[in-house]
């Protein structure tokens, strides 16, 4: 399913190398001014990230997030305007980026290599 989409979505270059336009986030929205049981604001943004289709994975600090640049930026983006909807005064994000050009390579199949790697 993602691998598919990986494929279809990225573009090579001469090199054959693949362009940076494919991204991997891993995306932490902190609603801030809510008090401390923050899982329906979270689920809000889920929500969101479901909604754009977009392949993802919700973790215990984060949701890991890819696809096209534009449309996983526009995702982060839908998900600080929910919060706001939500009535979230301030909203605080720390979102780590990876693009690469030598492989194409899903955040599921950056996971089984590890727990290969663990086996062995």
């Amino acid at each position: 399913m993602a691998d598919d989409r990986i494929t279809a979505e990225l573009s090579e270059d001469p090199r054959g190398m693949t362009d940076a336009s494919w991204l991997s986030v891993d995306l932490c929205v902190v609603p801030i001014g809510v008090g401390v049981h923050l899982s329906p604001y979270i689920a809000a943004c889920q929500r969101v990230i479901a909604a754009a289709g977009l392949a993802h994975e919700l973790g215990p600090n984060g949701t890991a997030i890819e696809g096209p640049w534009d449309e996983v930026m526009a995702c982060v983006r839908a998900c600080h305007e929910e919060m706001h909807r939500l009535g979230v005064p301030r909203v605080y994000t720390t979102l780590k980026l990876n693009t690469r050009i030598d492989v194409k390579q899903s955040f599921e199949e950056k996971v089984t290599a590890v727990q290969r790697e663990m086996q062995g």
